[in-house]
């Protein structure tokens, strides 16, 4: 089984742009959806098996060697700080990790936050952005809807993706800080890019060739 090659791919919104460029240099395998019932697919002919896996696992999956390869977006891999080897900027899938406060509270400068609460789905992200800027704040891990959180008085503020802003715009919150720019990545499990050097090689350079092709 060591020839094949395998393949986590994130549910969600990499999905699909996911399937169809790894499809482009010849990775796919038949019903490799996102709403399938299964969950590993193989295709015996070019050797490669697909993980349909939930997000924030993609990266465990491919440093713990379950997966080969994955693709990510850069946000969830700083977040985690998995032990991965970053191969490629896949370039979709591009959001931005930002601070904002409800509209009404905007103060001058950034050190005028110091001493919040900030909620967020991104707790080391943003300890990272604090203590750069030395500024203390406490920060509240939530799963889902961080807009929430100042709305219902949980938190001042709230460090989230955003890929439009207008979730900010409707719950009258405003940016106050880009903290960085996010798109999706491919990764590799370090003992696999070693023993399976070659292969993975030509899957970067192809990659590479299809993204450049689509950029013209």
């Amino acid at each position: 089984m060591d020839e094949y090659i395998t393949i986590a791919l994130p549910k969600g919104k990499l999905f699909d742009k996911s399937v169809r460029l790894l499809a482009k240099v010849g990775y796919s395998a038949e019903n490799v959806t996102g709403d399938s019932r299964k969950l590993v697919i193989s295709n015996e002919e070019t050797k490669v098996r697909f993980i349909i896996a939930k997000t924030v696992d993609v990266p465990t999956y491919v440093e713990y060697g379950a997966a080969d390869i994955g693709i990510i977006g850069k946000d969830v891999l700083l977040e985690q700080d998995k032990d991965v080897v970053e191969l490629l900027d896949l370039g979709f899938g591009r959001c931005r990790l930002m601070m904002a406060v409800p509209e009404a509270k905007r103060r001058a400068k950034l050190t005028d936050y110091a001493h919040q609460r900030v909620a967020t789905k991104y707790p080391n992200c943003a300890k990272a952005y604090f203590n750069k800027l030395g500024i203390q704040t406490e920060i509240v891990k939530l799963n889902g809807s961080i807009e929430l959180g100042p709305i219902v008085g949980l938190s001042e503020m709230i460090v989230d993706i955003v890929e439009t802003g207008r979730t900010l715009k409707e719950n009258k919150l405003a940016e106050v800080d880009s903290i960085f720019t996010a798109t999706a990545r491919l990764i590799a499990n370090r003992a696999s890019f070693k023993l399976k050097f070659a292969r993975l090689h030509k899957l970067v350079e192809d990659l590479r060739i299809v993204l450049n092709e689509e950029d013209k």
